[in-house]
């Protein structure tokens, strides 16, 4: 394994020696998808198991879900610490706030609803009828 540092900006063409140096795209897809079947497969045993407490089922989910959400960023898009996925880091970012936006905001709006549609506890609502 060579330790020599490879400099480039974002959107240079890499040399034939860092091509050389780095993995082929199928290996790691391939590794890539292997790692989220495992983890697939481990999320439906630990759903499905009655070795775990009971309790401890929803953590191990949240912890596998997220995992394979590290697999799939790192893996099959890309996402590095590396300067040239800054625009990815950037937009991956700002679709995680639109949609923490969307929902927030329709959990708000459901929760006022709900409480404004609820019935007085004096128990049912007396009107006079008009003719």
């Amino acid at each position: 394994m060579s330790a020599a540092q490879h400099e480039r900006a974002p959107g240079d063409r890499p040399t034939r020696e860092m091509q050389a140096s780095a993995p082929s795209e199928f290996l790691v897809y391939t590794i890539g998808l292997f790692v989220a079947l495992l983890l697939t497969v481990t999320s439906f045993w630990t759903a499905n198991t009655t070795l775990l407490w009971p309790g401890g089922v929803f953590l191990g989910l949240a912890v596998l879900a997220i995992a394979q959400m590290g697999i799939h960023l790192v893996f099959f898009l890309h996402i590095t610490s590396g300067p040239e996925s800054t625009n990815n880091v950037l937009a991956l970012a700002f679709g995680v706030l639109i949609v923490f936006v969307v929902v927030a905001g329709s959990m708000w709006i459901m929760t006022d609803l709900n409480q404004n549609m609820l019935m007085p506890l004096g128990g049912s609502i007396s009107m006079p009828m008009r003719h």
